[in-house]
């Protein structure tokens, strides 16, 4: 039975839903790392890291190459780093909002009758 494209976007977008994973296509956006690279600048667990990049190999949004002892990790196209920057820059947009609320807010107290 076929998946309705909705449904496929619901898991690809779950698929990215743990930061480890974001944390690492961000850093896989300046180039190939290798997993030790990845280690030193997440700061999670090997097992944990490992786990993660299982995820990301497995859904093809990365790939693994061996050269020697290394594995070095990539990106698999440059529509991640797109979606990335997407997301980026919608947080940017609802996070400002925020800020001017948050500067209302730290204003000068109105009275009730303002307030209403």
């Amino acid at each position: 039975m076929r998946v309705p494209l909705y449904q496929a976007k619901a898991e690809f977008f779950r698929m990215l839903g743990h930061p480890v994973r974001i944390r690492v296509l961000e850093l896989l956006q300046d180039g190939p790392m290798p997993v030790r690279d990845l280690l030193t600048a997440i700061g999670v667990e090997p097992s944990s890291l490992s786990q993660q990049l299982a995820v990301l190999r497995r859904s093809g949004i990365v790939t693994s190459t061996r050269e020697g002892s290394t594995v070095v990790y990539a990106l698999a196209g440059a529509d991640v780093a797109e979606l990335l920057k997407a997301a980026r820059r919608i947080l940017t947009q609802l996070l400002s909002g925020q800020e001017e609320l948050l500067t209302e807010l730290r204003g000068t107290p109105r009275t009730g009758a303002e307030q209403r």
